[in-house]
């Protein structure tokens, strides 16, 4: 880059620059320790961030999976890489949107950058690269040193945009009346931002040929995005020349292109309005969309033909291994899971529970004498009264709190988000509904039982647990303070 346009890019007071949010976001996202709670807070300071993130959670991107309804739910589902980079990609938006008379030209080129940007992160499936939303962030962030030139030298920029015919006419006039081009530029930007190096390494390598599996994708997004804006292209040539970079990607040429352009319509209303701009569908690429079509159906129509029955031979496996996975969590005789499942489940939520800073109560539950029932009537009555007792716990919790059978007659019940008065709530509703129903029926007398519970919580406000196995331990302290209080009763960790 010539010493001039690096002095112009580092005197203008207009240069794109990451607002605050976003940067505390590129320091999480070079800090090896950061985690779920950290990121949190930053993103909570945004309300719009936090929204565009909740919605993304809930667009098609994310199809198939649970519908979240608080950024909490929206960050545990997507997960701490995703959710960085989603959100530096939404907060950078707002930073690189300049107002100095170029609005119809960084218009165009924010069009390219969500196109490249869709078209990176489908990509990397064929491609074989487990990143999406690295790779979106990518290809969203390649075109940014259009945007600070735009800034910085505005008419001089603005003028040679406006002489090159494509992308490719633009980077010769750039390096010829520049001196550098707008990927070196954005590479300059990316580093005085202090960016991750991989986006540095792919904005820097967005123009050339590079030999890296993720750096193809982001190349190849770009011209993408070409072809899609193009106004026309009669001769096929812009079609050509897409072909190359996405067969280095995928390893499938005309195949390859057709399907991702059927996926990029699909997909791009959604990511529009994610990102708040209008992108038409180009009218030369409609036949080749309605093409694509065709031949998808096709060879679905032939797949459909030769795999049927192995389709069915997998179902019919697949259900198996699902009902066996499924016997192996659950207790045989009451149905709810089972104790070394609850362990599991357990440490996953307490993991949770810190990470996010929400309250999570347990309680150990044992019916009371329940011995005696089995001396009395037999262990066939004893089952039928665990049974019924299993059931009445399932019926008065949340779908969202978990029971398991941890031994003989002793119960755990997990309820998430819950601190300790609520939880104690509970399980005293619990005691007085068990109190009124009959567990069983013997000789035509009803059988009646009472359970004594011991409550523990984890919370940040109040008490916190250094693990998930001295949560537990704290629960059975309660339990036994219960029993040693005269039974049929909930008592709390350290009353």
């Amino acid at each position: 880059m010539r010493p001039e346009l690096e002095a112009s890019l580092l005197h203008c007071r207009n240069l794109p620059s990451p607002p605050g949010v976003a940067l505390q976001i590129i320091e999480l996202a070079q800090d090896p320790n950061a985690d779920l709670g950290a990121t949190a807070h930053i993103i909570s300071m945004d309300a719009a961030l936090s929204a565009r993130l909740l919605r993304v959670a809930n667009s098609p991107l994310y199809a198939g999976r649970r519908r979240v309804d608080n950024l909490a739910q929206a960050m545990t589902m997507l997960g701490l890489n995703a959710t960085l980079s989603l959100a530096l990609g939404f907060s950078l938006v707002q930073g690189l949107r300049g107002h100095n008379g170029t609005a119809h030209e960084q218009e165009r080129v924010w069009r390219r950058s969500v196109l490249a940007a869709l078209a990176a992160r489908l990509l990397g499936t064929p491609a074989g690269v487990q990143r999406a939303e690295d790779l979106m962030l990518a290809g969203l962030l390649q075109d940014i040193g259009r945007l600070a030139l735009l800034q910085a030298v505005p008419d001089e920029y603005a003028a040679l945009c406006a002489r090159a015919a494509d992308n490719d006419a633009l980077l010769e006039l750039e390096r010829e009346v520049l001196g550098a081009d707008h990927a070196e530029v954005g590479t300059w930007l990316a580093r005085q931002w202090r960016l991750p190096s991989y986006l540095v390494d792919a904005i820097a390598a967005s123009e050339s040929t590079p030999e890296d599996a993720f750096q193809r994708c982001v190349h190849a997004s770009g011209v993408v995005a070409d072809l899609w804006l193009a106004p026309a292209d009669p001769d096929g040539r812009l079609r050509e020349r897409t072909l190359a970079p996405v067969r280095a990607c995928t390893g499938r040429g005309t195949e390859a292109l057709d399907d991702l352009l059927v996926q990029i319509a699909a997909a791009l209303p959604e990511i529009s309005a994610l990102f708040e701009v209008r992108i038409s569908r180009p009218e030369h690429l409609q036949a080749i969309s309605d093409h694509a079509k065709e031949l998808l159906i096709l060879r679905n129509l032939r797949e459909i033909q030769e795999a049927t029955q192995a389709r069915h031979d997998a179902q019919v496996s697949e259900e198996r291994m699902r009902r066996l996975t499924e016997q192996s969590r659950r207790d045989p005789l009451t149905g709810v899971y089972n104790r070394l499942q609850m362990e599991e489940v357990l440490e996953r939520e307490f993991a949770t529970a810190v990470a996010l800073q929400h309250p999570l109560s347990i309680a150990f539950v044992d019916l009371d004498d329940f011995k005696r029932i089995n001396d009395q009537h037999g262990h066939l009555v004893g089952d039928q009264v665990l049974r019924q007792f299993a059931q009445t716990l399932q019926r008065m919790l949340r779908s969202t709190d978990l029971i398991a059978r941890y031994g003989g007659e002793e119960f755990l019940v997990v309820l998430s988000h819950s601190n300790e008065a609520a939880a104690t709530r509970v399980l005293q509703r619990i005691l007085e509904e068990v109190a009124r129903l009959p567990m069983a029926v013997v000789d035509g007398q009803s059988l009646y039982v009472t359970f004594s519970a011991g409550v523990a919580t984890h919370d940040s406000a109040a008490n916190e647990f250094s693990d998930a196995r001295s949560l537990l331990q704290a629960a059975d302290d309660a339990l036994y303070g219960a029993k040693r209080e005269g039974r049929n009763r909930v008592s709390q960790h350290g009353q």
